[in-house]
C-alpha cells in the first residue's frame, strides 16, 4: 500500500511542472494575442454598396487588399450596353485605401437600330483613386471618409491612340456610414463629378448622391439591401434603385448581385450587375 502511495506521489510531482508550464504558455499566448490586437487601429464593420463601391473598407488596416471583377447588362432604348470591370484596391497604411480600375463598355444594337447609331466599344478610362477614413468611433458605430477619383478618359477602340486621351474626370467625394445595432447599416456616398473634354474644351458637371441601406445576416458577411444612385445634371434629376445581395462562397470570396430599376425610364431600362470579390490573405 505504501509502495502504491509512493509511486502515485512521484507521478503527481513529475506531472505538476508540466501542467503548470502548459497553463503558463497558454496564458502567455492569450496575453500576446490580446496585446497584438490592442495595437490595431479601431475599425467598425459597415456594409459596402455593391454598384458604387468604396475604394477600400472604411477604417482600412495596413496590408488589406482586394480584387474585384464586375459584369453588367443595361437595357437601353436603342441598344444594350454590357459593362465589365477589373479593379485592385489595397491599404498601404492604416485608414488609407488606394485603387486602380479598368472599366469597359460594349454595345449591341436592338433589331430596329442601325449599328452606326450606337456608341463605339471602349475601355472607358483608367481610374485611380484614394480614400482616407478620418473618423472612426466604435461606440457610435460611425465612420467618415473623404476621397478622390481621377479618370483618364480614353478614346473608343476604333480611334484608340488618335488621340489616346479624350478628357479627364475629377470626382472628390465624402462618405459617412453608421451601423444601427448589430445588423442594420446605412451609408451615404456623395460628391461632384466633373468631366473635361479636351477636344471640345468643354466641362460637364453633375452631382451624385448615393445613399444605401443594408441588413447583414447574423454570424455571416452576407447581406441584403438597396442602393439609390441619384444624379443631378443641370437641374435634371435621375434616380436608379438597385436592390442587392452579397453572399460568401468561401472565407475570402464573395459574390454580389445587383438589379437596376430606373425611377423614370427616359433612355435606360432595367439592368443587372454581378461583382466577384476576392480578398487575398494579408
Amino acid at each position: 500500500m505504501n509502495l502504491k502511495f509512493s509511486w502515485s506521489l512521484l507521478l503527481i510531482v513529475a506531472l505538476t511542472p508540466h501542467a503548470y508550464a502548459q497553463m503558463t504558455t497558454a496564458e502567455e499566448d492569450s496575453l500576446y494575442i490580446h496585446k497584438k490586437e490592442a495595437k490595431l487601429p479601431d475599425k467598425v464593420l459597415h456594409a459596402e454598396p455593391l454598384y458604387i463601391d468604396l475604394i477600400r473598407d472604411l477604417g482600412a488596416r495596413k496590408g488589406e487588399r482586394e480584387w474585384n471583377l464586375g459584369m453588367g447588362l443595361t437595357d437601353n432604348t436603342h441598344f444594350d450596353a454590357y459593362e465589365a470591370l477589373i479593379e485592385y484596391e489595397w491599404a498601404p497604411v492604416d485608414r488609407l485605401g488606394l485603387e486602380v480600375e479598368l472599366p469597359f463598355t460594349f454595345y449591341t444594337p436592338l433589331a430596329e437600330t442601325d449599328k452606326g447609331e450606337i456608341p463605339a466599344n471602349r475601355l472607358n478610362s483608367l481610374k485611380v483613386a484614394a480614400q482616407w477614413t478620418f473618423f472612426v468611433n466604435k461606440e457610435m458605430a460611425t465612420s467618415m471618409a473623404i476621397g478622390y477619383i481621377n479618370e483618364f478618359l480614353l478614346a473608343d477602340f476604333g480611334s484608340f491612340g488618335k488621340p489616346l486621351l479624350t478628357g479627364n474626370g475629377y470626382n472628390p467625394f465624402y462618405i459617412v456610414a453608421k451601423r444601427w445595432g448589430s445588423y442594420f447599416h446605412s451609408l451615404i456616398y456623395t460628391g461632384p463629378i466633373i468631366e473635361r473634354d479636351f477636344e471640345r474644351h468643354q466641362t460637364h458637371v453633375t452631382y451624385a448622391i448615393n445613399p444605401s441601406f443594408h441588413y447583414m445576416i447574423p454570424g455571416t458577411r452576407n447581406f441584403i439591401g438597396i442602393e439609390c444612385n441619384q444624379v443631378i445634371d443641370q437641374g435634371d434629376f435621375d434616380m436608379t434603385l438597385r436592390p442587392q445581395m452579397r453572399v460568401g462562397v468561401a472565407h475570402n470570396l464573395l459574390v454580389g448581385i445587383v438589379a437596376g430599376i430606373p425611377v423614370e425610364r427616359e433612355n435606360e431600362r432595367f439592368s443587372s450587375f454581378i461583382r466577384l470579390i476576392w480578398e487575398p490573405s494579408h
